[in-house]
């Protein structure tokens, strides 16, 4: 028996000799195999190993910020954040701090309404069966303000993920112009619409990173070194856009679109010395923060149209500078022929035999009929129409630009054309070539983009100058189409009388263009017109020349189309020239009106107290911002003009703090955020119903105002009420 076990333990031996054997030899094979190629199941060890300890963290970059031509911001990435919540109660180490959402229903009460969600909805996304949840386009892209609200309720389980977003300070502002750009899932922002578009390859950034050998923690190991991408920033864009000068434009057009309510109303602002657009508008429009879009085209470069009779000033510079023009003799106007084709003025029965100065002033298509055929021919109107580069695009550095078409096969079209019907332009080519009239024969290419600027290194990449793309006609007819066009607006039988602007002499043109109807022919009716207007001041040296035009409009019967194109031309026109401190006109030819203002004083320098004394003798309204004893500025400035009742900013010398502007005119609260240097966000219009900025904060240069303004009869409504709830208050005793 004893041999037999001696027996069987040598062959569990010699067994387990052999497997540990084979697998020496093995692990042997292996080892010299990893010496020789450093290489296992295809990748190379080394790299393994850095993966496993190497740590990376991005480092971020902005986009490009859009600025206008003052240096205000219009586009900026600004930080924004998601707000998510913790479910899963295993995230919770400390019992005595949660970190997981410990009670939904009271969670969701306090913030529902900071998130502007119904109390169950939130309820329901914090009972789901998940580790994390956020609450949907509501959680999303939250302000730092919202942030430190909820980070103040102390909620456990609520957090937020940092993130950028686009944002625009001014909402709808020079929208189609500005366009905007837009997140795909996680990667960086691209360009859809306007200059976020066009200059996408200079906006964009590209993140960096750096790198480093790390522990399983993340933390850096000691005596490693690390490697630093650094990350490329986009380049700024400064636009020839003025911030002023497209403020008085957008405002303007929500008036004429509150009260009239037309399909389309296109209007340009433009230096006709160099070509620069300062402001750029058309409505419907669209807020770029919210991208509410009805039309993707920028109408004012992408919609080519019949203009009506602003096309006449052209046919008149042509006639003019041919020296076939003379405006004392006479026509008899009313209708002319043109093979079997009858045309007719406006008033279908004309004037009798007037000259062709009062045929300009009236807007006579026969007169300019006569101009076409008989003065100058069709083949070197044609020219002219050539000159004026009506055959092709302008150029402008915007995506989209459309161009018209000259219709000149039938001797109908050749006439018509010179009145402004049969071809089409658009509003851009219009203002490229009235640079023409305004700037002494030399016609300017429009440009938004002044230059692009490397942010790291303030190295300009991209400067733009002004160029002369044509000069179809002479200076001394330039100036002989102005004094003609400043008859239009002054004469009794001009078109153009309700252009005048006090102080300041006008030379446009009104136009009244047809609409083709879908089913053949124009469409009819009273309203059925695009009315527009251009028009340059002022007139003895053309600062600035601006465009407007008003589709279908909808009027009284008592109204003309000249209703709503003049009130946005006027006003921009009068407060961008006086924004741009141009003297008024030495030799006004408009009537003044009997409005009487109060002249604003120079308070700077002088005590507060004094200051207040002297502007409420004068029936004005102090506004002081700050403690201090002394004032360091106001507005409006010294000179300035105003009625009794308007406000004057008062800044001191002591800390500057945020007035309440609550019930205030979206005027005043402008003239607080230049006084200041805040960044104005306006939502809404009317009369201010909220504030981010609470009264009394500490406020300084850059920070964001963002006010919600309501129409003067919900405003009133709310002040109603709201007199009648604390008169019930008043009335009943506290209430418990």
């Amino acid at each position: 028996m004893e041999k037999k076990k001696h027996s069987n333990t040598d062959k569990g031996a010699a067994i387990l000799f052999f497997l540990f054997s084979l697998l020496f030899f093995v692990l042997l094979a292996r080892f010299i195999q990893l010496q020789v190629t450093g290489v296992a199941d295809g990748q190379v060890l080394a790299v393994k190993a850095e993966e496993k300890y190497k740590q990376k963290r991005t480092i971020e970059a902005k986009r490009g910020t859009i600025f206008d031509r003052n240096g205000e911001v219009l586009a900026q990435d600004m930080p924004s954040y998601t707000v998510v919540a913790v479910l899963d109660p295993k995230m919770t180490t400390d019992p005595d701090h949660p970190r997981h959402v410990v009670d939904p229903e009271k969670t969701a009460k306090k913030l529902a309404p900071l998130l502007k969600m119904d109390v169950d909805e939130v309820k329901r996304i914090l009972t789901k069966d998940a580790k994390q949840v956020e609450f949907g386009p509501n959680g999303r892209n939250i302000s730092y303000e919202l942030k430190e609200k909820i980070e103040a309720l102390n909620l456990p389980g609520i957090g937020f993920i940092r993130d950028t977003k686009r944002f625009y300070p001014n909402g709808d502002f020079a929208s189609y112009v500005i366009g905007y750009a837009q997140k795909e899932d996680k990667s960086e922002a691209a360009g859809k619409m306007g200059i976020e578009k066009s200059l996408d390859k200079y906006l964009r950034e590209k993140d960096g990173y750096v790198s480093f050998a790390g522990d399983v923690s993340g933390f850096r190991l000691p005596n490693t070194k690390e490697s630093i991408v650094p990350p490329d920033n986009g380049a700024n864009v400064y636009l020839t856009i003025d911030q002023k000068i497209q403020t008085f434009l957008e405002d303007a057009m929500n008036d004429v679109e509150k009260q009239y309510k037309p399909k389309k109303i296109i209007a340009i602002v433009a230096e006709p010395k160099t070509g620069k657009i300062l402001a750029m508008a058309t409505r419907p429009s669209f807020d770029p923060n919210k991208r509410n879009i009805q039309n993707y085209f920028n109408d004012a470069i992408s919609y080519p149209y019949e203009p009506g009779s602003t096309m006449k000033i052209f046919t008149l510079a042509a006639a003019i500078n041919e020296g076939v023009y003379n405006g004392n003799e006479q026509y008899r106007s009313g209708y002319y022929k043109v093979g079997r084709n009858i045309i007719r003025d406006h008033n279908k029965v004309g004037w009798g035999t007037i000259t062709f100065n009062e045929g300009v002033q009236r807007s006579s298509n026969v007169a300019f009929s006569i101009l076409v055929e008989e003065k100058l021919g069709e083949d070197r109107f044609l020219q002219y129409l050539h000159r004026f580069h009506f055959d092709r695009k302008t150029g402008i550095d915007l995506p989209g630009e459309a161009v018209g078409q000259i219709h000149y096969k039938y001797p109908i079209e050749r006439v018509t054309t010179g009145f402004g019907q049969g071809t089409s332009v658009t509003p851009i080519q219009q203002i490229q070539a009235a640079t023409a009239i305004a700037n002494g024969g030399k016609m300017m290419k429009p440009f938004v983009i002044d230059r692009i600027v490397d942010p790291d290194t303030n190295k300009v990449i991209f400067k733009n100058e002004p160029e002369v793309v044509e000069q179809p006609i002479t200076k001394e007819t330039a100036q002989k189409v102005l004094d003609i066009l400043e008859t239009v607006v002054t004469s009794e039988k001009g078109t153009g009388r309700p252009y005048q602007i006090e102080g300041y002499r006008v030379a446009g043109k009104t136009g009244t263009a047809q609409i083709p109807s879908p089913n053949g022919g124009y469409l009819t009716g009273y309203q059925n017109y695009i009315f527009s207007f251009l028009g340059m001041a002022p007139k003895e040296d053309p600062r600035l020349i601006m465009y407007v035009a008003v589709q279908q409009p909808k009027l009284s019967y008592t109204e003309t189309g000249a209703a709503p194109v003049s009130h946005i031309f006027t006003s921009v026109m009068k407060n961008s020239l006086q924004y741009l401190h141009i003297q008024p006109s030495s030799e006004q030819k408009t009537p003044k009106t009997k409005t009487k203002g109060i002249e604003v004083g120079s308070y700077i320098g002088r005590s507060t107290e004094e200051a207040v004394k002297e502007l409420k003798e004068k029936q004005l309204v102090p506004v002081v911002i700050g403690n201090g004893q002394q004032i360091e500025d106001h507005l409006p400035i010294s000179g300035d003009t105003v009625i009794a009742g308007e406000r004057v900013m008062l800044k001191t010398n002591g800390k500057t703090v945020m007035p309440d502007v609550r019930g205030w005119s979206l005027r005043d609260v402008m003239k607080v955020a230049e006084l200041l240097g805040l960044r104005p966000s306006i939502k809404g219009s009317g009369y201010v119903i909220s504030q981010n900025i609470r009264p009394g904060a500490l406020i300084k240069k850059g920070d964001y105002l963002i006010v919600e303004l309501e129409e003067p009869e919900k405003w009133k409504e709310r002040m109603e009420q709201e007199q009648k709830e604390a008169a019930t208050k008043k009335n009943d005793g506290p209430v418990e």
